[in-house]
């Protein structure tokens, strides 16, 4: 299901990973797919509070943390700088969908590292 919200569909997500040859873009497009399930989730389930959103922020992370083993089997990986990139996407998403009092950190609480 494509996102409707337009804010979303004109940005570049992870552009800093697609940008560092660090991380390969295959990898990094399973991470955008990631952010546009999670879209696609606020836009269908609708979340009224920050408690809900940082439930479907949470399963997100779960995500990104699985991820973490594609990112190393082909000899990178979700290091200090890539998290925080990671983090501004989550916040991103958050403000997009009406969300703008998220806690950046507590969007991504449960990744690794």
């Amino acid at each position: 299901m494509p996102v409707t919200n337009q804010e979303v569909a004109g940005h570049t997500f992870l552009r800093q990973m697609y940008d560092d040859s660090y991380f390969p873009d295959h990898v990094v497009d399973r991470g955008k797919a990631i952010l546009l399930r999670l879209c696609g989730r606020m836009e269908s389930e609708q979340p009224s509070d920050t408690e809900s959103l940082y439930a479907l922020s949470r399963a997100a992370t779960e995500e990104f943390n699985l991820l973490d083993r594609e990112f190393m089997a082909a000899g990178s990986e979700i290091e200090t700088v890539a998290r925080e990139w990671i983090c501004d996407e989550f916040y991103f998403v958050a403000s997009a969908y009406g969300f703008p009092e998220a806690d950046a950190e507590e969007l991504t609480a449960g990744r690794d590292g």
